[in-house]
């Protein structure tokens, strides 16, 4: 497979050749976990705006709804991470299998208790183990990924399609979420998430033959200890946490604006055409060989990010939002993609899984809070007030993401370790 790639590139090469998407997909037994995985990987897309069209409806308050799905969002951000350490040190599916039952369990739980009014408190409990277990499965493929492809330049291929696959869930998880609430019944498409979930996480764990076999525990223990101790860690965690902050603001003042026009089916097409826009361009990202730096491109897509976040606001049309939708799913993919292009620049080998589940979290918690605060909005102000959410949570990002860049330069240190796993990005970053 790596034979088909240039091995010695010339020291001048300013565009080194990288296998595409098709060598990629042609890796044996890929699809046998690319497939079910895609399944599994809905509730991050579907989960937050199910909770919010169930809970809106038989509440009738979007604060109400946001606070629902922000309980939800804050429990799968602080156990994504521990869900990775365990996925590492006793195997994939030792965990997938109980998570997926639970997740099962408890996301139907929620939704009865939202249908039969049950006090409020209830269904923010039932929230609590719903987020918890949601499955890791992105960090999970993408150690698959590692595992099949160890030492191959296929690695910078499989890390830009991976992103891809997220951003793809966001254009078909949303819309598929509000046709089922708003055409079949409120509670639909938490079901319809659960029932996806449970098949897609349960034949994802069936696939023994592709997971990463666990470490020896003493060499798997130092390394998985130092993800969040790397400093452009910590960085990129603010980074995703503003892109939290877009995914939920726009889920919650999406809904909310095609509610105050009479047009509720509309919330599925303009979070569709965000997501479109992300989806599109990450695919282009993902096929282009980069001459700049990777911490360049993501101040760059971010600065981007927030200029166009920052006019969601003032759209009070919806040709206009679908526009600004589309620019804003645009900037995202870049800043997404080139965020876990430089965990592979940052972070020993073995702690990549954590730091991934880490950026993955980080997104769930910034949409927890977006939710929240994009609701009480909704509620207390006028038509589209949400919208500042998304702004405010991409500029702040952005401030800090522009004060702590230098602490996203590749090290030394990192690029021995990465040796074999994506070691040809070090060579364009310089």
């Amino acid at each position: 497979m790596a034979s088909t790639v240039t091995t010695e590139p010339s020291k001048n090469s300013s565009a080194p050749s990288r296998p595409g998407y098709g060598q990629l997909l042609r890796t044996r037994g890929a699809w046998t976990f690319l497939l079910p995985g895609f399944a599994a990987r809905q509730p991050f897309a579907m989960l937050t705006i199910s909770i919010v069209l169930l809970v809106q409806h038989t509440t009738g308050s979007y604060g109400a709804a946001g606070a629902a799905a922000a309980v939800t969002g804050v429990s799968m951000a602080l156990c994504a991470p521990y869900s990775g350490r365990l996925a590492d040190r006793y195997g994939q599916r030792a965990v997938l299998i109980p998570g997926v039952l639970l997740h099962t369990l408890s996301g139907l739980t929620l939704t009865v208790l939202a249908l039969t009014h049950a006090p409020l408190w209830t269904v923010f409990a039932a929230a609590v183990p719903t987020g918890a277990s949601v499955p890791q499965i992105g960090p999970m493929v993408r150690a698959r990924w590692g595992a099949r492809l160890k030492g191959s330049p296929l690695m910078t291929t499989a890390a830009a399609f991976e992103s891809v696959t997220d951003e793809l869930t966001f254009v078909f998880g949303p819309l598929l979420a509000t046709a089922l609430c708003t055409a079949v019944n409120p509670a639909a498409g938490l079901v319809t998430e659960a029932a996806l979930t449970l098949l897609g996480g349960l034949l994802f764990a069936a696939r023994k033959s592709t997971q990463p076999q666990v470490a020896v525990a003493g060499h798997a223990r130092v390394e998985h200890a130092s993800a969040l101790r790397v400093p452009g860690v910590r960085v990129l965690i603010v980074a995703f946490l503003g892109i939290g902050s877009v995914f939920g603001g726009m889920q919650v003042s999406l809904t909310a604006f095609t509610e105050s026009i009479g047009e509720p089916g509309l919330n599925g097409v303009l979070y569709g055409t965000f997501a479109a826009g992300n989806m599109l361009s990450g695919l282009v990202c993902g096929a282009i060989a980069w001459k700049v730096a990777p911490r360049q491109r993501l101040v760059v897509a971010y600065a981007a990010l927030a200029l166009v976040a920052s006019g969601l606001w003032a759209a009070h049309s919806v040709l206009v939002l679908a526009g600004l939708g589309l620019l804003v799913g645009m900037c995202i993919a870049p800043a997404l993609i080139t965020g876990y292009t430089l965990v592979e620049d940052l972070v020993p080998a073995g702690a990549r899984t954590e730091a991934f589940t880490w950026l993955t979290g980080a997104v769930a918690l910034g949409q927890a809070a977006a939710v929240t605060i994009a609701g009480q909005l909704e509620d207390r102000f006028w038509g589209g007030a949400g919208f500042l959410v998304p702004a405010g949570g991409t500029v702040l990002a952005l401030v800090t993401l522009l004060a702590l860049r230098s602490r996203l330069a590749g090290r030394p240190r990192a690029r021995t370790v990465a040796r074999g796993v994506g070691h040809r990005m070090p060579v364009t970053v310089d």
